[in-house]
C-alpha cells in the first residue's frame, strides 16, 4: 500500500492547476496567488503553534459561517483574514479531497478576474 500523499503537497496541485496561478512564500508558509498578486490560499502549518495544519482561503459571502457550522471540527474562522470572510480548513484530518478541490476553486474565484474565469470554465 503507498504512502498517503502530503496534504500540503496534494493542496499545492489543486492550487497550480488554476489558470496563472503562482506559489510564493507568504508569512514563512506557501501561499497562492492569482497572475502573482492576489492571494486565495494561504498554508497554515501550525502558525503560532496551534495543534493543526490547514489553510486559510477566500470565501463567498456567508460560506464560512456555512461550512462552520456544518463541520466545526474541519472549518474555522482563521486570525487575521476571518473578519474579511477568509475559510480556514483542515487538511490534517483525512479530508475528503474532491471537497477540498471545490473550496480551492470557490477561493480562486473570489479574486481572479473575469478572463481567467472564462478560461476555468472553458476547462471544466
Amino acid at each position: 500500500m503507498a504512502p498517503a500523499a502530503d496534504p500540503v503537497d496534494q493542496l499545492r496541485r489543486l492550487c497550480l492547476a488554476l489558470p496563472e496561478t503562482v506559489e510564493r512564500a507568504s508569512h514563512g508558509s506557501p501561499g497562492f496567488f492569482v497572475r502573482g498578486k492576489k492571494q486565495f490560499v494561504s498554508v497554515d502549518d501550525h502558525h503560532h503553534g496551534v495543534d493543526h495544519l490547514a489553510f486559510w482561503c477566500a470565501a463567498a459571502p456567508g460560506a464560512q459561517e456555512e461550512l462552520i457550522a456544518a463541520g466545526p471540527a474541519q472549518f474555522f474562522r482563521p486570525p487575521y483574514v476571518g473578519h474579511r470572510g477568509w475559510l480556514g480548513v483542515r487538511i490534517d484530518l483525512d479530508p475528503d479531497w474532491a471537497e477540498i478541490d471545490e473550496i480551492v476553486r470557490d477561493a480562486y474565484r473570489c479574486v481572479a478576474p473575469k478572463t481567467l474565469l472564462a478560461q476555468l470554465d472553458a476547462g471544466s
